[in-house]
């Protein structure tokens, strides 16, 4: 078996990989505590304490209106700075539409060129062009551009007064009314029900439940679905159940500023000359739904954009893609091109006419100007006559094929999850084509790699390994049924188990091993159970948790009720009481829970659940089936299980007696009781006896390790930014295959070693590692082989200088100087280049890495990691997640996915695209991104083309009109060009074109680097578009133009005359354009052969028309042209000067074509020239499909249900909190020292 390395490094600092470390928004009582661990003479020096500076009064809305607390927001105007509870992501409203919508499309530099071009026209002495050659396709463009505007501004309208109008009971005038949310105000006193979504970020008062207990599921928050418990304080809960009290409730609320810490929450209640503490525990948040509790009632703390919620939004930013900004690039050499080009041709004219124009009396035009200024206003001339360089239709027709991509992925029934009704959701249009060139995705792990839904699937119990498709006689089978659990009346019908033979030795009740084992997972845990209609209802505070109690529960061992002192189980249908004497509970160094039971015959035992590592530390040298039980953990690590061991004890009384005293004096101690607690947790928790061992699985996503395995071979790098836990994050990286045995793994320690070296490196040898010098090439693993990075939120701030930085801040602030200069080698940044430095090393070596895991990281570490790949590799990055914790990473990456389904709504309000399965994303990038890109690629090349060949006509023509600013084509060829005779084709190739199917598309993810790499539209590829389009404007000018000059018609006429030539070479034009794009279509439909013959009908069909006498008459200074299309196209000469121009210019195109394909065909190319053999290929493996093969030799076991398992109910079981029913009046003192909840003792 391979060994999986683990590089460590000693001697470093180690932050917490527990602990979630300080996000940006930290309050000043919190820096002032992080600040004081350093040793710093001047940071020593006393200060006065940070006064709370948000004040909330309960029932008072005039006092949040106060002078003192108003802000200024713009010159004089001040208002509140209390938010109000309505929240706004609209843009426009019914007056600001036109006016804001019009400022912001003339932002675009190319539509304010456009304005300006029509002012110049308006200016008789310089206009060339009638001003509706201009008017009509801008205010085609902007007229297209608003109407998509406003429907994505109505859909956010809607979705806005959605939320704003929820109801929710406020306590005005002395009673709850029913108010809307966006009513809502600081202060106000709300009353919610059971399954109601939180409007504000609210004190718990008082609830329906004991102790004001109030359950919350924070799907929306962090992803997560298992219930967490919140409890007003005693003396609310006491005081504050009537609606006549809570009217008089007149509390002062001061607590810290908001921000954006979801984790932490400070503050004090002033209440009747007393102070109470607050923390989180007190606070129901935004987002969260209200679970298993009738009612319970709260006071606004923190509304609408104060919200933790909202802050974690981050800051929207306006996304644009590369070519976006590729095109504005190349806008703006085209510009300068149309610039120099138009300065040349007015210099020629000024030339010319004083060599040949003044002396010719013939061209005398009774205004009397001199030569500049002829050619100053030649200039402008050209200026206008050239303007199609710059297209004004490009970018009205990428918004359609941007929007027409979008339609194309809101239709994709590949994407569609018909479990919960749920189609893949393209909610911005302007990010298509940089899905095909993502090289980097950020991804979330509960709710968006994983389900967040754990099985127990197998088990070893005294050597013997169950779990695998088994009959009831112990044969193994290939494949196997689930079992039937209609024996027991208390079986949850959805948990499968495949193994008969387990059954069978349980209901035989022979096997006392097995017995014990599933006693012992009925017993050891702290579920709360909920008895709904007859059924049995837990809640865990994990969903392993949960999972593990399930299965005893089928097995015959349900768990049925508890006290504070008992639990009461049915073993086998026979109820059994036992007294709990002592609860043990989990914490993230035990890495184990215990209970302490009296059994009814009057024995104590001890049962103890927990991680093999620590559990195999604390076991009797007595205990049996070691070996066996280690040899099935590392089988179980090998399927990517969760792995848990399972033991216990037999405890003397007199033994019991003498460390329940110490237990006592512990729970009591006030300083240090967490440790205390440990301490004597020690004591007992030792010579266990092993009886077996579980299995979980975390039930990844489906097509999760496929899809990862489908991105990579397309050379996107995929890193997980989970708020989870260390061995957590790194399970789940096996379980989908992100992380394999032949990798390497480095962990914080030695990333920071490695990056401290390179530093003093630099320090010493300033001259290598100079200022504006390159980087040094050498990499950071120089060993041969795969390296993978997981590192923890604590290092991540340790390593980029993040709290170093927040502890310098506010010792400036304290202080009012600049601290001293860092000594070199105490391991701080001496300047910010050597901090910019580190972060760029750091980036380096997480790029040189095969995967990256950053676990225990905060929503703002989520969003600097991406900021750090985009500033340092000017990488296309996305991010995927599902829970609001993720949407600062969404907002912040380049593309930015949220997961739909049910887990809420607050990451897919922030993303650009949804869908609900991970699976999914493979498709959105590898076939719809590559699509998009190739499509857009390819239009714009052609677009580009078709422009130059157009416009540059005009200035060959110039060389024989005297540089006179005077128009090769008709006004009105010149207007409709782009609108009608050569936009469909092209667009229709933005829109369907694909160079191969979707399934070949998957099939060779190689097929996705082109995109990654800029290959198909760069300045390389607009400059071969510059120049072919130079060689057809010049070949169909000077053909036409050659066979024009000596010319005699059928009817003895020279049909030489300038309409008829500009007939010919705009019929040329039209030709050559359409037929040149058909030679780029790859893939033919009717639609796009009816577009290329509709283009070349309507080009035919319009000129006539407007070539007739009728129009003429009814227009005669408009329609110029009368009879010229009729007069010239029935010269079957000039059809052959057409046929003759258009052969000439398709020749080389195709010739080159046929060369590229044969000698140098790219990957695209040979998958094309081979589509059928693969596609039959592919029917055969379909057909033939088995099962993937079973992998061994994973040694290492990853035990995580402790890790992943947060702190449980314990306190509340051991208090009594949550089951007691309330007393009516509490006078009394404790009469049990279980009954002083924690956390007041700590605030003694």
């Amino acid at each position: 078996m391979n060994h999986r390395e683990r590089v460590d490094s000693q001697g470093s600092m180690r932050p917490n990989d527990e602990v979630m470390p300080y996000s940006d928004d930290e309050t000043d009582d919190e820096l002032a505590v992080t600040s004081e661990e350093e040793p710093d003479e001047e940071a020593a020096a006393p200060h006065p304490p940070v006064e709370m500076a948000w004040k909330v009064k309960a029932n008072d809305r005039p006092y949040h209106h106060l002078p003192e607390f108003q802000k200024k927001t713009f010159l004089c105007i001040k208002k509140s700075r209390y938010s109000g509870n309505a929240i706004k992501t609209y843009k426009y409203n019914v007056l600001t539409f036109i006016p804001l919508n019009l400022y912001e499309q003339f932002k675009r530099v190319a539509n304010i060129y456009f304005l300006a071009l029509l002012i110049l026209q308006l200016i008789p002495d310089i206009s060339t062009l009638p001003w509706y050659t201009t008017l009509i396709p801008l205010v085609v463009v902007l007229g297209v551009t608003a109407i998509k505007d406003l429907v994505d501004d109505l859909a956010r309208h809607r979705m806005d007064k959605e939320i704003n109008n929820r109801k929710c009971e406020v306590l005005l005038d002395g009673r709850f009314r029913e108010s809307k949310w966006m009513n809502i105000q600081v202060g106000d006193v709300v009353r919610l029900k059971k399954n109601d979504f939180i409007p504000a970020d609210i004190l718990l008062l008082s609830s329906t439940n004991p102790n004001s207990l109030c359950y919350v599921e924070t799907a929306e928050l962090d992803g997560e679905t298992n219930l967490k418990f919140k409890m007003g304080l005693r003396v609310t809960d006491e005081k504050l159940q009537d609606e006549r009290k809570l009217a008089q409730f007149d509390a002062l609320i001061e607590c810290e500023e908001p921000n954006n810490r979801l984790d932490k929450f400070t503050g004090t209640m002033h209440w009747e000359n007393k102070r109470y503490p607050l923390d989180l525990d007190n606070m129901l948040l935004r987002g969260c739904k209200i679970r298993n509790t009738e009612e319970c009632r709260g006071l606004v703390i923190f509304a609408g954009a104060d919200t933790k919620i909202m802050r974690n939004g981050g800051k929207t930013r306006f996304k644009r893609t590369k070519i976006d900004e590729l095109m504005n690039y190349m806008v703006y050499t085209i510009f300068v091109l149309l610039l120099l080009v138009s300065a040349g041709l007015a210099i020629g004219h000024s030339f010319w006419y004083a060599e040949i124009g003044s002396k010719a009396w013939y061209l005398f035009d009774n205004k009397n100007q001199d030569t500049s200024h002829r050619g100053f206003l030649s200039f402008w001339g050209y200026i206008i006559i050239l303007n199609t360089m710059v297209p004004i239709s490009l970018y009205v027709s990428v918004e359609v094929i941007r929007l027409g991509q979008s339609k194309f992925i809101n239709w994709d029934l590949q994407m569609y999850f018909a479990e919960k009704d749920t189609p893949a959701k393209a909610r911005t249009t302007t990010l298509n084509e940089q899905l095909g060139q993502i090289e980097y995705i950020f991804s979330d792990k509960t709710g968006t790699l994983t389900q967040n839904i754990m099985q127990f699937k197998k088990c070893t119990i005294a050597g013997r390994n169950f779990g695998a498709p088994t009959t009831a006689e112990g044969v193994t089978l290939d494949r196997g049924r689930p079992v039937d659990w209609s024996w027991n009346r208390y079986a949850d019908r959805k948990f499968q188990f495949m193994d008969h033979s387990l059954v069978a030795n349980i209901r035989s009740k022979k096997d006392k091993e097995a017995s014990e084992f599933f006693k012992l997972l009925s017993l050891c845990h702290t579920v709360m159970v909920e008895h709904k209609d007859g059924d049995l209802v837990y809640q865990a505070a994990s969903p392993d948790e949960g999972a593990l109690v399930t299965a005893a529960r089928n097995f015959g061992y349900v768990f049925l009720s508890r006290t504070q002192d008992t639990i009461t189980i049915s073993e086998m249908e026979h109820e059994t009481t036992y007294e709990m004497l002592a609860l043990l509970d989990f914490n993230s160094d035990r890495k184990r829970m215990s209970i302490i039971l009296k059994f009814p015959d009057g024995r104590i035992r001890l049962y103890c659940k927990g991680a093999d590592t620590v559990i195999y530390e604390r076991l009797s040298p007595n205990s049996r089936y070691k070996e066996v039980t280690q040899t099935a953990l590392d089988i179980f690590a090998n399927e990517t299980l969760r792995t848990l061991c399972l033991c216990y004890k037999d405890i003397r009384s007199e033994e019991y007696e003498a460390w329940s005293r110490k237990h006592k004096d512990a729970q009591v101690a006030l300083t240090d009781r967490e440790a205390a607690l440990d301490h004597v947790y020690e004591q007992i928790e030792n010579n266990l006896m092993l009886i077996g061992a579980t299995a979980i699985e975390d039930k990844l996503q489906d097509g999760v390790p496929e899809t990862i395995d489908k991105l990579a071979k397309a050379d996107i790098k995929i890193w997980v930014l989970t708020g989870d836990k260390k061995e957590t994050a790194e399970n789940i990286g096996y379980s989908c295959s992100l992380l394999t045995d032949d990798m390497q793994i480095h962990y914080g320690e030695d990333v920071n070693e490695k990056l401290r070296i390179r530093q003093a490196n630099r320090r010493t040898e300033p001259s290598t590692f100079g200022r504006g010098k390159k980087k040094p090439a050498e990499p950071f693993f120089t060993q041969p082989g795969k390296n993978a990075l997981i590192i923890t939120g604590g290092w991540l701030n340790e390593i980029l200088y993040e709290k170093k930085k927040k502890r310098r801040r506010l010792r400036l602030r304290r202080l009012g100087k600049r601290p001293p200069p860092s000594n070199p080698q105490d391991g701080q940044p001496m300047n910010d280049w050597e901090k910019e430095m580190r972060q760029n090393d750091f980036v380096d070596m997480a790029c040189e890495c095969e995967a990256v895991i950053c676990c225990r990281v905060t929503p703002k570490q989520k969003a600097n990691v991406v900021s750090l790949v985009k500033k340092y590799k000017k990488a296309v990055t996305l991010s995927i997640g599902d829970g609001a914790n993720d949407v600062n990473m969404i907002k912040t990456a380049d593309i930015g996915v949220g997961i739909s389904g049910q887990e809420g709504m607050q990451a897919v309000m922030s993303s650009d695209y949804a869908f609900a399965q991970f699976r999914y994303l493979q498709r959105l990038l590898l076939v719809h991104g590559r699509w998009s890109y190739i499509r857009m690629c390819k239009f714009l090349r052609f677009f580009f083309f078709k422009n130059f060949a157009f416009t540059l006509v005009h200035f060959w023509y110039s060389f024989f009109n005297g540089y006179s600013s005077q128009v090769a084509y008709e006004d009105w060829f010149i207007t409709l060009y782009n609108l009608f005779y050569s936009s469909l084709p092209v667009l229709l190739v933005g829109l369907l074109d694909q160079d191969v199917n979707d399934k070949l598309s998957l099939k060779f993810p190689k097929l996705y680097l082109p995109g990654q790499q800029g290959t198909l539209f760069n300045y390389k590829n607009f400059f071969i578009s510059l120049f072919h389009g130079i060689f057809v404007s010049l070949i169909i000018f000077f053909i036409p133009y050659g066979a024009f000059l000596q010319t005699m018609g059928q009817d003895g006429e020279a049909p030489s005359d300038y309409q008829s030539f500009a007939i010919v070479t705009a019929s040329s034009l039209i030709f050559t354009v359409n037929l040149q794009i058909s030679l780029e279509t790859s893939y033919w439909t009717f639609v796009n052969c009816f577009a290329v013959l509709g283009s070349i009908a309507i080009y035919f069909g319009i000129m006539f028309d407007i070539h007739s006498a009728g129009i003429h008459v009814i227009f005669p200074s408009v329609f110029t042209f009368t009879g010229a299309a009729s007069n010239a196209l029935r010269q079957p000469y000039l059809w052959l000067t057409i046929i003759l121009t258009v052969g000439i210019s398709l020749l080389p195109v195709v010739c080159i074509q046929f060369l590229h394909k044969t000698i140098r065909p790219s990957v695209g190319d040979k998958v094309h020239r081979n589509r059928k053999k693969y596609e039959m290929e592919m029917e055969e493996e379909e057909r033939k499909k088995k099962p993937p093969a079973f992998q061994r030799g994973r040694q290492s076991r990853r035990s995580t249900y402790a890790f992943s398992h947060s702190r449980g109910y314990a306190d509340l079981i051991s208090s009594g909190r949550s089951i007691r029913r309330r007393p009516p009046i509490r006078t009394e003192p404790q009469d049990s020292i279980r009954e002083v909840p924690q956390r007041e003792a700590e605030n003694i």
